[in-house]
């Protein structure tokens, strides 16, 4: 069974959703509804770090990515200073 609803939208918001719709080869209903589920996968997805335990998978899960070293105060303090000296970005 499915169910209509009415949504209320700036005449400027829905002629920007449409565009991207037609861009994508879908109606806006169409688009519309796939935006709405990827809301909602996207809170379902995101995790609760609300314990010590999750807090330190997550860091451990970040630093799996990791692929160079984590540069030392000292380092970092130096690349600061350097850049202050000639006023330029080092990167």
């Amino acid at each position: 069974m499915t169910t209509r609803i009415h949504i209320v939208l700036d005449p400027e918001d829905k002629a920007r959703y449409r565009a991207q719709a037609e861009r994508e080869g879908k109606s806006l209903a169409a688009w519309l509804r796939e935006a709405a589920e990827d809301r909602l996968r996207g809170a379902r997805d995101r995790k609760s770090l609300r314990s010590r335990e999750a807090l330190e998978a997550f860091f451990d899960a970040c630093d799996e990515g990791e692929t160079e070293r984590e540069p030392d105060w000292d380092e970092h303090r130096a690349l600061i200073e350097r850049s202050r000296v000639r006023g330029l970005d080092p990167t």
